[in-house]
């Protein structure tokens, strides 16, 4: 692990004077320093809200990483060696954006960076008042009151430009546009990273899929305008409406294409993509990625070019609000040549250039990757092409939602959910082989002495985040509980629960003043999240999914803190729930208070049989025939169009799709899943190289527990179960309709490599396995077994 220390020599925070909390102003910092060749140079920073930084204007580093309120991470980015040799530039942008997201926090803006050679010295640091600080300079080039890029994050891109406007990052000799006084602000509350840098993979355009030209058709009648636009306010800050000085979510709607090229051809990264007034391009990047895009344009009149960007086409264009947000990055250009790169991260398969004054010429088109770099020792073949391509899809989307918290989508939220957080923390330790990740996302939870606007006891549905509106999901607190004991049983770090006691004993207390005489959780208050499907509209007054899940989280609590009294609870709630809900073939959803009684309603999901099987209230001993209805007569390969039980609504991905897949594995349903994962999931992988939020591509294509399916791949088809607290492995061989499978899976510092083939009525097993892990092999296949050790 990558990490850096919590503390600064000589920097001190600074922000530019006056202006700690206002709201979307971008800054730069530049310190010139000296170095020898052979010398070793890091620039070590914290800020809020984020940055990037240079050296002689080549780009180091994005950041920061996520920390909870009042806490600061230290990065610390090295210089390329190849460029020390006497003066060096070092330049950070920082755009402080002050309004609460899910993503970043609404905390005054500020900088501390300091240069430091190997030895220790510091050569340039913030708040020093002489040769050897930081000058600072007001970036007037990004407009400040532009639209929120989305409900869930800050403000979009949008650029006036000179052709000088990124010199000041090069060399001393180039003035900022705009200097500016700057003040030592408040100390800081400083923590080390904690976890791996990024990797900042250049990625190109793979082809050119169409051009052609749009007609503005003026005014239109209706808008399409989501709440990031209409609800600014007291408690969802930015700039109102009639505020903005420019606002391109509107007038790009009145830009149709009127004459349509189709290309599909080869992406030629030397050749210029020429745009004349009204032209445009669309480029294929080959799979759905995440960062910053970027390219060298030259322009020889004013200019005004747009970056418009989806996951995917939407009648074979692109449909940049269809995320419900701004996939929009706006030029104003003077004529000149310009390098430019987008700030924040975004998430893309397709990118269209319009040009809508003026003319561009575009070189060099590239998306810098923002990822997660520590995957590159997973591996996994079947020799089953849809399941290869699965594979792939998870990986790539669990490195683009894991580069610093369990992100829910690398797009419009980049938030850290929790539920979401249960499944991708299990892929991050079988692609990582540690659990550096989950301890840090628990972390962030930890260090907070409470949460603000949450009633007393409840924690954040996703953090670090601002709630100002005071919106919380019960549920996802007791998903945390039954994540914070698998963390355990993965890691051995019962000193991070012991750490938890007190913030889960005050949950628990939460949801007391919530049960009824049953014991079962009745009008629970905030957003009841069961399923995005007709199971969110069945959760009042009492919701039996809620109650299992319920359940599971008393019984993890009373095995990590032994506590007898709530195991005895969790008991009571499932025998009451098996009472209550089971109408003799199916669980149903709730049931609602009517005359001082409780009548249960014939309200019946698919998830709500997933969450009685999954939480252990229902076996398929114990419930043989409601557990051969759903094997035998659900799933993606019998439902369909709703064919069977059209009045019972099908399972969506979060969280149904993978309770469903959890049961079948529970269950030795290994066969099952190999048929039913590309009915779930080779139509993602194909159209996007990445795995979705819903059954279809109607909100984010790239949500990070979908890579959940890595864990099912290993543990299920390839037939590895780990416990790495007693340094087991559990090896089931064979047990699917495969002729041969292999994986590589890290574990700490070493990996396991398994192969085992089908060959001639005999089943060969190839593995390494770690010294100090004793292996149990499992042979159900029928066939003799020629185990081989060592690959």
């Amino acid at each position: 692990m990558n990490k850096s220390s919590g503390s600064f020599r000589k920097a001190q925070p600074i922000w530019l004077t006056g202006l700690e909390t206002e709201k979307n102003v971008f800054a730069g910092y530049r310190a010139i320093v000296h170095g020898e060749p052979g010398e070793r140079l890091k620039l070590r920073i914290a800020a809020s809200s984020i940055y990037r930084c240079f050296a002689n204007g080549k780009f180091i580093g994005h950041g920061p990483a996520a920390a909870p309120h009042g806490y600061y991470r230290i990065d610390e980015w090295e210089l390329p060696e190849e460029i020390i040799d006497g003066d060096v530039t070092v330049a950070i942008e920082v755009a402080g954006y002050n309004v609460n997201s899910f993503y970043t926090l609404d905390q005054p803006s500020f900088v501390q960076a300091e240069v430091v050679r190997d030895d220790g010295l510091v050569l340039a640091s913030t708040g020093a008042g002489d040769q050897a600080g930081f000058e600072a300079g007001l970036l007037s080039e990004r407009i400040r009151k532009t639209q929120r890029y989305s409900f869930q994050r800050a403000f979009t891109e949008v650029y006036r430009l000179y052709p000088w406007y990124a010199d000041w990052r090069k060399s001393s000799v180039a003035p900022f546009c705009t200097s500016a006084q700057w003040n030592v602000v408040e100390d800081k509350s400083l923590l080390s990273r904690g976890i791996a840098y990024p990797d900042f993979t250049l990625r190109h355009p793979e082809a050119r899929i169409q051009q052609g030209t749009v007609t503005m058709r003026g005014q239109l009648d209706n808008y399409r305008k989501d709440r990031s636009l209409t609800g600014v306010g007291s408690t969802y800050l930015g700039y109102r409406e009639e505020a903005l000085e420019t606002i391109p979510s509107l007038f790009l709607q009145e830009a149709v294409a009127d004459v349509r090229q189709e290309l599909h051809i080869p992406y030629d990264l030397d050749a210029a993509l020429k745009l004349g007034e009204f032209g445009y391009q669309i480029v294929d990047f080959g799979t759905n990625l995440t960062g910053f895009v970027g390219a060298s344009i030259a322009c020889s009149v004013p200019t005004r070019l747009y970056f418009l960007f989806d996951e995917v086409l939407t009648d074979g264009d692109i449909d940049f609000l269809r995320l419900d947000a701004v996939n929009v990055i706006g030029y104003e250009l003077q004529p000149g040549t310009y390098e430019i790169e987008a700030l924040e991260p975004n998430s893309m398969r397709y990118l269209k250039l319009l040009v809508l004054k003026g003319e561009a010429q575009v070189r060099g088109l590239y998306l810098r990757e923002y990822a997660n770099a520590d995957v590159d020792r997973a591996a996994f073949s079947s020799g089953n092409a849809a399941i290869d391509s699965i594979f792939r899809a998870g990986i790539e989307t669990y490195r683009q939602n894991t580069v610093d918290v369990f992100m829910d989508c690398p797009s419009r939220e980049r938030a850290g959910w929790l539920c979401d957080s249960f499944f991708t923390a299990r892929t991050a330790f079988d692609v990582s082989g540690h659990t550096g990740l989950e301890r840090f996302f628990f972390e962030n939870y930890l260090l907070p002495s409470g949460f603000r606007n949450l009633p007393e006891g409840m924690l954040p549905m996703c953090y670090p985040a601002d709630h100002y509106d005071g919106n919380f999901i019960p549920n996802w607190g007791l998903w945390f509980v039954v994540q914070l004991e698998e963390y355990v049983l993965r890691s051995g770090d019962a000193e991070m629960a012991q750490a938890f006691k007190t913030k889960v004993c005050a949950l628990f207390r939460y949801f007391e003043g919530f049960r009824n005489e049953d014991g079962l959780l009745e009008r629970l208050d905030g957003w009841i999240f069961v399923e995005c499907t007709d199971a969110n509209e069945w959760v009042q007054d009492v919701n039996y999914p809620t109650n299992m899940l319920y359940a599971g989280a008393l019984s993890a609590a009373a095995r990590l803190y032994e506590i007898a009294e709530w195991e005895k609870d969790a008991e009571q709630v499932r025998a009451t729930v098996r009472e209550q809900s089971f109408n003799g073939q199916f669980f149903v959803d709730n049931a609602v208070r009517i005359d001082g009684h409780l009548e249960a309603e014939n309200h019946i999901s698919e998830v709500c049989q997933y969450y009685a099987f999954f939480f252990g209230i229902a076996d398929s001993a114990s419930y043989p025939e409601l557990f051969r209805i759903l094997l035998e007569q659900f799933g993606p390969l019998y439902r369909g169009e709703a064919r069977n039980y059209p009045h019972i609504p099908h399972t969506n991905q979060l969280v149904g799709n993978f309770m469903r897949m959890e049961v079948l594995s529970l269950e030795g349903c290994a066969n099952q899943l190999l048929k039913e994962l590309p009915a779930f999931f080779e139509h993602m992988a194909k159209t996007t190289g990445t795995l979705w939020e819903h059954d279809g591509p109607v909100a984010s294509c790239n949500h990070g527990f979908a890579s959940h399916v890595v864990r099912v791949l290993y543990r299920d088809l390839l037939g590895v179960s780990i416990d790495p607290v007693r340094r087991t492995i559990e090896l089931h061989p064979g047990t699917v309709e495969l002729n041969a499978c292999s994986g590589t899976i890290p574990i700490g510092d070493d990996v396991i490599r398994v192969e085992w083939e089908k060959k001639d009525g005999e089943l060969k097993l190839t593995m390494q396995i770690p010294s100090d892990y004793r292996v149990d092999i499992v042979n159900s296949t029928g066939m003799p077994l020629k185990r081989v050790i060592g690959i």
